[in-house]
């Protein structure tokens, strides 16, 4: 249990910046959605602005597992979860207080329904896609070290992305259709070019993961092996 008392130098850093990347991902998708200009066989590169950044969290979750194991995780997770509630409701309660006359002549409620108001809709699709698909992958990399006694890191990192960000991607653009935040038209080149990106990001930065593991592992004399782990999502046991 000594491991459990531990004072990580790099812990908290890393929590901080997976919650930034987590609201910049939710803020970003209700702003603006990008169209690239091209196609892969009949469907269009078109995803929301979010994607741009959400990938990266996936990235923090990999370096958090297998450092510091999927109990630590967890409590990332939640606090990424509690954070992104937050800012959802606090989007909404702005959005429903009365806008001072000046702001309303050069802004307006309507520009801030717009760009804003799909927030709420769209923290409750990220908030359900969000726990299935970081669980998901956090279990799949613990598991996955343990059964292949920490070799072969990048087989691990992109196999819990592809399990992970399937039911994340899927998940979140299903719900956020049915609350009208994208048009249903959208919805399956939404979630393909999303999952392809998001798996292309993963791929693509294997090389720089891999480097920030080894280096945190070195720096926190730490090298987490979920052997005997209450995998309960639920739980709060660190």
């Amino acid at each position: 249990m000594e491991t459990e008392r531990k004072n990580y130098q790099y812990y908290d850093l890393i929590m901080a910046l997976f919650v930034t990347v987590l609201l910049l991902s939710n803020l970003l998708s209700s702003a603006k959605i990008i169209d690239l200009g091209f196609s892969l066989g009949s469907i269009a590169f078109i995803f929301d602005a979010g994607t741009i950044v959400f990938p990266i969290s996936y990235i923090f979750g990999d370096v958090l597992t297998e450092v510091y194991g999927y109990k630590r995780s967890r409590r990332v997770i939640w606090t990424g979860f509690t954070a992104t509630a937050l800012m959802g409701f606090f989007v909404w309660l702005v959005g429903v207080l009365p806008g001072e006359s000046e702001w309303q002549g050069y802004a307006g409620q309507d520009a801030y329904n717009n760009i804003l108001g799909g927030i709420s809709g769209l923290v409750i699709a990220s908030l359900t896609a969000y726990l299935i698909g970081e669980f998901l992958n956090s279990y799949v990399m613990a598991k996955m070290k343990v059964r292949m006694d920490g070799a072969v890191l990048p087989a691990r990192t992109i196999a819990s992305t592809l399990v992970g960000q399937a039911a994340d991607t899927s998940i979140f653009f299903v719900i956020a259709t049915a609350l009208g935040v994208f048009p249903p038209e959208l919805m399956v080149s939404l979630i393909a070019t999303n999952y392809l990106f998001k798996v292309g990001i993963e791929v693509l930065f294997t090389p720089l993961t891999i480097q920030v593991v080894n280096a945190l592992k070195r720096a926190e004399h730490e090298d987490y092996f979920d052997r005997n782990t209450n995998f309960n999502p639920f739980s709060m046991q660190v």
